[in-house]
């Protein structure tokens, strides 16, 4: 399940924390016993053939990340669509979506496209979203500039998530190839 909604009772009983303290130890326990394994092999499975570009994209660091025992995965998306996609794999480790502004215009007057998508994002199980800043450019050309990948691994260290000598899979667009 990717959320749990508590009814009103629990706003309104004599203990609310307590009910979502007890509600989120049985999600860490049911976690504990979920056969993720079986659970990505049925889930490609389903998806069918052929795949699409982005869900073999999705399907396939998932399994990377597995592989390779990965602490993270880091997926670069505008829209998010690609990083609910290897969400939807359930991979074990967090997946974190770094997303990229776009610059849109509707002919009176220009806005960025993002934050809608980065909040969107938090209801999906797994996913940690992070709005990128627009003017941090995707890849370092020089030493003094911070690329996108670097804040990315640095907001994934500071929450926990990363830790010095881990593997990371990073899912990123480069053109028209991913």
């Amino acid at each position: 399940s990717d959320a749990i909604l508590l009814g009103a009772e629990t706003l309104r009983g004599l203990y609310p924390v307590e009910t979502v303290s007890t509600v989120g130890k049985i999600c860490a326990e049911a976690e504990k016993v979920f056969n993720q394994d079986l659970y990505f092999k049925k889930t490609v499975k389903n998806v069918g053939e052929p795949m699409s570009h982005l869900e073999s994209i999705a399907s396939t660091a998932v399994r990377a990340a597995i592989k390779v025992k990965a602490s993270a995965i880091i997926c670069f998306t505008s829209s998010g669509r690609a990083a609910r996609l290897i969400a939807k794999y359930r991979p074990t480790m967090p997946v974190i979506s770094v997303v990229i502004p776009r610059l849109k215009t509707n002919q009176l007057r220009w806005t960025f496209s993002g934050a809608f998508e980065a909040r969107q994002s938090l209801i999906v199980r797994g996913l940690f979203p992070m709005l990128a800043d627009p003017q941090h450019p995707a890849e370092s050309k020089s030493g003094s500039n911070e690329s996108v990948l670097k804040v990315a691994l640095d907001h994934g260290k500071a929450s926990g998530v990363i830790k010095p000598h881990d593997r990371v899979v990073v899912c990123q667009k480069l053109g028209d190839a991913s």
